[in-house]
């Protein structure tokens, strides 16, 4: 199955549920009830706003390790996850921080979840975790071991890091899908919430060559129409949430509000694109 069928569009928007802090976490705060609670509550106000998949990070277990996280957030993640999907009928992913991809599979193998976010699939990324460096080797044999299709999202020069040396932004996006073999690619800014430039946006686009490029932060129902024109689709929380507070739950208004503005973008980009002159050299998407 290809990206487009996982997702059901060419363009999907994905909205991300923030876990509440989980077991071992500096935040932790004793109740699994009030994490599942949460968690489904989100994922209902997603699916039922319109967006194509959902995403599930265990973003508020601050601060991150870079490597492998520990057992018990997995295993909550896992029954976390299981339960969503019994509650929606669209596609589920994870996302494990800050780069644990192999538990992210394993995770995903275990429920039927249909994609993971990795953070650094290929070359060295400085962090706040320390250096990171990219799990393509390790990731793409388990997930052959596993016997499971789950696509794989990953980041190319992921926010809230650098890279060592300085990297070509399309040598980078190539490295990433041609030599890591990721099945779409997620371009953001520098930190959570902060847009790519539209200018690194048709970068990444012309070097993916037709591999998905996502906008994987900033993204709200004011900026989509003009970022979404050189990009495949979009991952979105923060301005999902009620007020825009990164700490608040999702609110359905807003989601409902960025799926329009998604949906209208769409349209005028299609509507103009059959006011072009035909060319035997132009692909239509």
């Amino acid at each position: 199955m290809n990206f487009k069928q996982t997702f059901r569009t060419a363009h999907p928007i994905i909205g991300v549920v923030h876990l509440l802090p989980l077991p071992t976490s500096p935040r932790w705060g004793g109740s699994l009830k009030a994490v599942i609670d949460r968690a489904e509550q989100e994922s209902l106000a997603l699916a039922s706003g319109g967006v194509n998949g959902i995403m599930v990070e265990n973003f508020f277990d601050a601060p991150f390790t870079k490597g492998q996280v520990d057992p018990a957030v997995v295993s909550v993640m896992t029954l976390v996850i299981k339960k969503i999907m019994s509650l929606v009928n669209i596609p589920v992913g994870v996302n494990v921080l800050r780069n644990d991809a192999r538990s992210a599979m394993a995770i995903a193998a275990a429920t039927g979840a249909q994609f993971i976010r990795v953070n650094v699939l290929t070359g060295v990324m400085a962090t706040d975790q320390g250096l990171i460096e990219g799990c393509a080797y390790e990731l793409l044999r388990y997930r052959r071991e596993l016997g499971c299709d789950v696509k794989i999202l990953a980041d190319v020069l992921v926010k809230h890091a650098r890279p060592l040396g300085t990297p070509n932004l399309t040598t980078a996006v190539c490295d990433t899908i041609e030599r890591g073999l990721a099945d779409a690619i997620i371009l953001s800014g520098w930190s959570t919430g902060s847009p790519p430039s539209i200018e690194d946006l048709e970068l990444a686009t012309a070097a993916a060559k037709g591999t998905p490029v996502l906008i994987g932060s900033g993204a709200d129902w004011e900026n989509i129409s003009k970022l979404i024109t050189a990009a495949d689709g979009a991952i979105v929380s923060s301005s999902l949430k009620r007020q825009g507070k990164i700490e608040q739950s999702i609110d359905p208004i807003r989601v409902s509000q960025f799926v329009e503005a998604m949906r209208l973008s769409k349209q005028s980009q299609i509507a103009d694109s059959e006011l072009l002159p035909s060319s035997p050299d132009r692909i239509l998407h």
